[in-house]
């Protein structure tokens, strides 16, 4: 598996809507998070070998009503 974070600006007044969303509609999403800051949500996706980053944030996470920005971040090793 493939993790990656995503932040999510949002529309105004519409975080809370967009995250729910998002979890009701989206396999690939483990958490939602609000968040403080310059963007209001942080997603933590799990993407099965070989699935495109790209379209999944493209044709996923941006067709979610509200969504307004995103910045992606990839990671490399998870340390326990």
């Amino acid at each position: 598996m493939q993790t990656i974070f995503v932040l999510i600006k949002c529309e105004l007044g519409k975080a809370y809507d967009v995250a729910h969303q998002a979890v009701e509609t989206i396999e690939e999403i483990s958490e939602v998070h609000s968040i403080s800051g310059q963007y209001d949500l942080l997603m933590k996706c799990y993407l099965a070998p070989g699935h495109d980053i790209g379209h999944f944030v493209n044709e996923k996470l941006h067709a979610v009503d509200g969504v307004k920005d995103t910045f992606t971040m990839i990671t490399f090793k998870a340390f326990t």
